[in-house]
């Protein structure tokens, strides 16, 4: 595996649910071929998995940090992680 491959746990906070941001994230994700998840969290947060090259993970972040229209991001959370088990991008049901 190169060391290109970067893993990243991506907590998106502001309004952001109820908008389609999961459906901004996972379009984006698939675009740039990562593999990871997303869900919504309780507190009303977005939480995502995305590996991947590193340069294609800062696409995502970038996506991430604006969010689909009516979204309102207040801050971006970025936490080394694990790569995620399964390849490709999912859903996971909310937490």
């Amino acid at each position: 595996m190169s060391d290109d491959i970067t893993s990243l746990r991506v907590h998106v906070h502001g309004f952001v649910q109820g908008i389609g941001f999961r459906d901004f994230l996972m379009t984006a994700a698939q675009q740039q071929k990562l593999d990871g998840w997303v869900r919504n969290r309780s507190d009303g947060s977005v939480e995502a998995l995305v590996s991947g090259p590193t340069k294609a993970v800062e696409t995502f972040v970038s996506f991430a940090t604006k969010g689909p229209a009516g979204a309102k991001v207040s801050a971006v959370d970025l936490h080394n992680s694990e790569p995620p088990a399964e390849k490709g991008f999912v859903r996971r049901p909310s937490l």
